[in-house]
């Protein structure tokens, strides 16, 4: 997957300041305030920024934290995986492989198949509908 790359003001100019907090300086959007939180179609969640295919619906499940969560990806080079260490302990983050943007984090507490769950900024991702 070929790498975007775009300066602070190029971001900017193309996200809401929420969307640009969340994934240009990985920030935390509030519990239960985001759109995506309880769309259950059928369809894919994209990157909103680069427009990466991230999450199937059909991975995404209700894991009542207040943020969209999934168990996989769609394909595991989509997304990166990083050590974070901020508020004083260790943390999986999850970025998007094409563009570098925060998406969320991933905890070893998921259901099966993979026993993972991949929380994720609403603001983070732009749900498309298949047909």
């Amino acid at each position: 997957m070929p790498t975007i790359k775009k300066t602070d003001a190029e971001w900017r100019k193309q996200l809401s300041p929420n969307e640009f907090e969340v994934t240009r300086r990985a920030a935390t959007e509030p519990p239960f305030t985001g759109e995506n939180l309880d769309v259950h179609d059928k369809g894919v969640f994209r990157c909103v920024c680069c427009g990466a295919e991230l999450f199937s619906s059909d991975t995404k499940f209700d894991s009542g934290t207040g943020w969209p969560s999934f168990y996989a990806p769609i394909n595991e080079e989509n997304v990166i995986e990083e050590t974070d260490i901020s508020h004083g302990m260790a943390r999986t983050e999850v970025k998007c492989a094409q563009c570098d943007a925060h998406l969320g984090h991933v905890f070893p507490d998921g259901p099966k198949p993979t026993g993972l769950r991949y929380c994720t900024n609403s603001v983070a991702l732009r749900f498309d509908e298949k047909p």
